[in-house]
């Protein structure tokens, strides 16, 4: 029974994060955190790493001080609200780095529908290169109209 509790944190914490994800990135990131956020919407940098990267230690951090007290005296479900959140982090380095800005070049090309319209959602949220108007501020959820073809 509590395996399935476990497995259920883990599952609810990674949804969740896509909420956290889209408000942080419409509030922070686009708001008063925009300095670090900029150069990912107007890249100038051939640099491998952006200013942008400090969102991937902000998102790590509680990951990893859940883990540690996750752990503390048997494992427990914090280990386990760490682990959601880890594993978002991984989808969104997959998704986000890898897949949509090729920062990797791992996955060139795809014929998925999903991930097609994934694409096109996110071109659209860097059509803008200020920090206003900003669009798709989510990682996997994607409107129905950015599937039409």
């Amino acid at each position: 029974m509590m395996v399935l509790l476990f497995i259920a944190i883990t599952i609810g914490t990674f949804l969740i994060m896509e909420c956290v994800t889209w408000l942080t990135h419409k509030f922070v990131m686009h708001g008063f955190m925009w300095y670090f956020h900029s150069d990912h919407h107007q890249p100038k940098y051939p640099d491998t790493f952006e200013r942008n990267d400090i969102f991937f230690v902000i998102f790590a951090a509680p990951s990893i001080i859940l883990f540690y007290y996750g752990v503390d005296g048997g494992l427990n479900y914090l280990f386990f609200i760490g682990l959601g959140i880890m594993l978002y982090g991984l989808a969104y380095f997959l998704i986000h780095d890898v897949l949509i800005h090729q920062r990797f070049k791992w996955f060139k090309k795809t014929n998925n529908k999903y991930l097609i319209g994934l694409r096109k959602a996110h071109k659209i949220h860097h059509k803008h290169l200020g920090k206003e108007h900003g669009e798709c501020f989510g990682m996997l959820y994607v409107p129905f109209k950015y599937f039409k073809v």
